[in-house]
């Protein structure tokens, strides 16, 4: 079967799912869930997310107007104001004083700020890989993370609540459906597939860094699915 034959978020699917294996098998993401970690270690991912989104946001204000990636730049998924309030909760208001991101996150920063302004596909290999993931596993993540640490009224976990998306599917279903409608060249197409690849080593690679958090004998625990990467719901 060729591939102008698949619908393309098919072959983003299909091209990526290595890749999202690896990243939802990390030990720091089940023991997250697990509830194996204490405070600290899921406030660190939260500096982590803060200092992602930033540069993503970032990049999707310079992008609002352009044909390709304008349309994927959504009030309803902007994360980083809901990011910051639960570094308030969690830290204190002198949060941006107290947390540094780690060198993975850094490089991960470094990633989106260089290809995602000048180029819209890549720009939405970034922006597909993180926000699709946050309305798939990324919930599933917020209930076990609430539960666990006792955050109640959405105080220190407003990152996983998107009260303007009351219907993740069919949201996720409508996103799908702008990837497949893409006007991409084969070159554009395989920039963005190969983009998606390298958000996904980015991601992983700041799980790596925050298995210090990890006790060094947790309780055995399912893999779960990895917060803030697109999954197969």
């Amino acid at each position: 079967m060729s591939t102008t034959s698949v619908p393309f978020s098919a072959r983003v699917r299909a091209a990526s799912a290595g890749a999202h294996e690896a990243a939802e098998s990390q030990r720091y993401v089940s023991a997250l869930v697990a509830g194996d970690l204490d405070l600290a270690g899921y406030t660190d991912l939260v500096v982590q997310h803060r200092a992602i989104y930033a540069a993503l946001e970032s990049a999707g204000d310079h992008l609002r107007d352009d044909p390709l990636a304008g349309p994927f730049v959504d009030e309803a998924l902007i994360r980083l104001p809901a990011l910051e309030a639960d570094l308030e909760h969690l830290v204190g208001a002198d949060w941006a004083e107290r947390t540094t991101p780690t060198p993975a996150t850094v490089a991960y920063v470094e990633r989106i700020r260089e290809v995602c302004v000048d180029s819209p596909e890549r720009f939405i290999a970034h922006h597909y890989t993180r926000y699709l993931g946050d309305l798939s596993g990324g919930l599933h993540i917020g209930r076990s993370v609430a539960r666990n640490y006792g955050l109640a009224d959405d105080s220190g976990v407003a990152f996983y609540q998107f009260d303007q998306i009351p219907r993740p599917k069919a949201y996720k279903d409508a996103y799908r459906a702008r990837l497949d409608a893409l006007p991409l060249s084969e070159a554009a197409a395989t920039a963005l597939l190969e983009e998606v690849l390298v958000a996904y080593r980015h991601n992983t690679a700041v799980f790596a860094d925050l298995a210090r958090h990890v006790p060094a004998d947790p309780p055995a625990a399912a893999a779960a699915p990895s917060p803030g990467t697109e999954t197969a719901a």
